[in-house]
């Protein structure tokens, strides 16, 4: 089977020469059936991504106990022929935006920390409101700003003696 055949020439000769149907590789591998038929026909335009037809091949090739390397050396070498899938995709995005910061995040933090933790400054924020309207009002209250008092009998010669003890 080495040679000039395909990866999916290869793949389709082994079920052929062990007698499975399409069906039956479907249900060995897990790989639906529409995924296993274009494999055999290297139509790899069915997968999202690369990973899935080297994982799919993986699987298939094992399955049929083919030489799982050279297989999987063979489809590189295809997949590097093909315009969609001879890079790998870039893993992240080149520039990642402001918005995407805040909302990565947004999706890290703990609903019940961060509720507490504005309870809590809540709690602060009420507290020092408070303190600066009774400061305030102690300030402009005229009471507050008379000298210390003087207590002065109303009549000095009548007064009480004092008690003795």
């Amino acid at each position: 089977m080495k040679g000039m055949s395909t990866v999916a020439e290869q793949l389709r000769l082994a079920r052929e020469a062990n007698n499975f149907t399409v069906e039956q590789i479907a249900e060995m591998t897990k790989i639906r059936t529409d995924h296993v038929r274009a494999l055999e026909e290297g139509n790899f335009s069915v997968f999202s991504a690369p990973v899935y037809i080297r994982g799919s091949v993986k699987n298939y090739a094992t399955r049929m106990k083919l030489d799982v390397p050279q297989i999987m050396a063979a489809l590189d070498e295809e997949l590097g022929r093909t315009e969609n899938y001879s890079e790998p995709p870039a893993l992240t995005e080149e520039a990642n935006k402001p918005l995407d910061h805040l909302t990565f995040l947004l999706a890290k933090l703990n609903l019940k920390m961060a509720l507490a933790g504005a309870v809590v400054l809540g709690i602060i924020l009420l507290v020092m409101l408070i303190n600066s309207v009774l400061r305030h009002r102690a300030k402009n209250n005229p009471l507050t700003n008379l000298p210390p008092a003087r207590v002065e009998p109303a009549n000095p010669g009548n007064t009480l003696p004092l008690p003795k003890h």
